[in-house]
């Protein structure tokens, strides 16, 4: 694929997550910060299908965490340590592709 292609996919997922995922977290925001999150963590765990998809992305957040660290390190990327944060505070979802379109920048 194009990088060109590659960077503007990246970006469309990164952006689409970015909506999609806060769409749903601003239900929670009407119960203040900490009810919220609460209420926000309690119904991860509401059914089979909640707790999976939940498990499925805690695994995927620490391998990619792994990943985004020791690749970053090695393309000599600066502030890495923000994707992960920002991975667990806005979503993994947003912050893995724009990891992969620093990464694909850098490369060149």
């Amino acid at each position: 694929m194009q990088k060109k292609l590659l960077i503007f996919v990246y970006s469309l997922i990164a952006i689409l997550a970015l909506v999609l995922c806060w769409q749903e977290n601003f239900t929670y925001a009407g119960f203040g910060l900490i009810e919220g999150w609460w209420m926000f963590i309690v119904d991860t765990q509401a059914n089979p299908a909640a707790r999976s998809v939940t498990y499925d992305l805690f695994f995927f957040f620490t391998a990619a965490s792994i990943f985004i660290w020791r690749e970053g390190k090695k393309l000599g990327m600066k502030f890495v340590w923000t994707y992960i944060l920002f991975g667990f505070v806005i979503a993994i979802s947003v912050t893995f592709p724009l990891f992969l379109i620093h990464r694909e920048l850098k490369k060149s």
